[in-house]
């Protein structure tokens, strides 16, 4: 991973950038960052740079020999650990190929994108992990640089884990540097907190996101738009969307809401089996959408026009159908959408939950 290929966050990577070359690098530092954003993406980055044998101004070189072995996730002197099933025979170091695959593929990825890549329900870091990183420390570095140690989701590592890592950061290792990367630093023992320099990394802003989808996705602008609002600020989320759902949903959803409105039974029937026929993740992706609608709408009648970031078909779709729902109306339906999600989460049958839901809102809108 490279400075360059992260979008915006300039400040974040300057600093980072000029702590390297004034020879100023805290020994361990906490990358924290909600889900989707850059966290992972800058450690990444940043030991990456720290590494390279051809340092530019702005970013590292990514042809030098050690920038190769970066960008494989295959640097001798760069350890990995993350979130695994737990025990002595479960530990990072046998996930490294899952690792690399999940990495490169989503690099913004989530705790549960990456328990679901590897099949597991429940993971932590147990301490077999920082007892193993600690003698792995402890050996001369291959390279002759710094020996690196970047921690995922360190807020899953379990107390005795948390603490045998504490002793160490007390009393690091000689060339040793530690990058923490939590989306909840909250959870982690205090006492770590406190011996990290923290690197707060932001959510990505709506230009931001629209710019990765056009250039990297080749999505449209009015597409990468709507991405953009629905996924607020979560790169992750934005890919999900783009990956999950198509250019017509809005199209679509207005059209439901219409029939509803109509209450249009030969209509809805078979947009019912339409429904059901998509796959689990798109038909929670239209009810999500369906959701932040409505919140659009809930904004509108309560005179926030101004706060409010659609343009376009959907905003017209916004201020028509503020005129015929109240705001007891508004929230029933978002809860109906919200009590759907859940019943398409557990596998409900879909075709039988649009028709309730269809009818319910129906009622709602007369």
């Amino acid at each position: 991973m490279l400075f360059r290929e992260i979008i915006g966050l300039d400040d974040v990577k300057q600093s980072l950038i000029q702590a390297v070359n004034s020879n100023h690098v805290a020994h361990a530092q906490l990358f924290h960052g909600a889900e989707g954003s850059a966290n992972l993406a800058l450690a990444l980055a940043y030991a990456t740079y720290i590494n390279c044998e051809n340092k530019q101004a702005d970013d590292a070189c990514g042809r030098c020999p050690n920038c190769n072995k970066m960008s494989k996730l295959a640097h001798p002197d760069v350890n990995y650990i993350f979130p695994t099933a737990g025990g002595k025979s479960v530990i990072s170091e046998n996930f490294m190929p899952q690792w690399r695959t999940f990495v490169k593929d989503t690099p913004y990825g989530t705790l549960s994108d990456w328990l679901e890549h590897i099949a597991i329900k429940q993971g932590n870091i147990p301490a077999e992990e920082s007892r193993q990183l600690i003698q792995k420390l402890s050996l001369k570095s291959y390279e002759g640089g710094y020996k690196i140690a970047i921690i995922w989701q360190s807020e899953m590592l379990n107390i005795a884990a948390g603490n045998a890592l504490l002793k160490v950061l007390e009393e690091p290792p000689e060339q040793t540097l530690f990058l923490l990367v939590a989306s909840s630093s909250d959870k982690l023992l205090t006492t770590i907190i406190s011996r990290t320099q923290r690197i707060a990394v932001r959510n990505f802003t709506d230009d931001e996101i629209v710019s990765y989808l056009t250039q990297k996705q080749d999505i449209g602008p009015e597409r990468a738009k709507q991405i953009a609002y629905l996924s607020d600020g979560n790169l992750n989320h934005a890919l999900e969307i783009a990956h999950k759902t198509d250019d017509d949903q809005h199209a679509w959803f207005a059209n439901w809401m219409r029939m509803c409105y109509a209450l249009n039974i030969l209509k809805l029937v078979p947009m019912a089996d339409e429904f059901d026929a998509k796959g689990k993740e798109y038909q929670k992706a239209m009810l999500e959408y369906g959701l932040s609608i409505f919140r659009e709408i809930f904004l509108y009648c309560h005179g926030g026009e101004n706060l409010i970031r659609l343009e376009g078909d959907e905003l017209v779709f916004v201020q028509k159908f503020s005129n015929v729902l109240n705001i007891s109306n508004l929230e029933a339906i978002t809860n109906l959408l919200s009590e759907s999600h859940y019943h398409i989460e557990r596998n409900g049958r879909a075709k039988m939950i649009f028709l309730d839901i269809s009818l319910a809102i129906a009622r709602l809108m007369r």
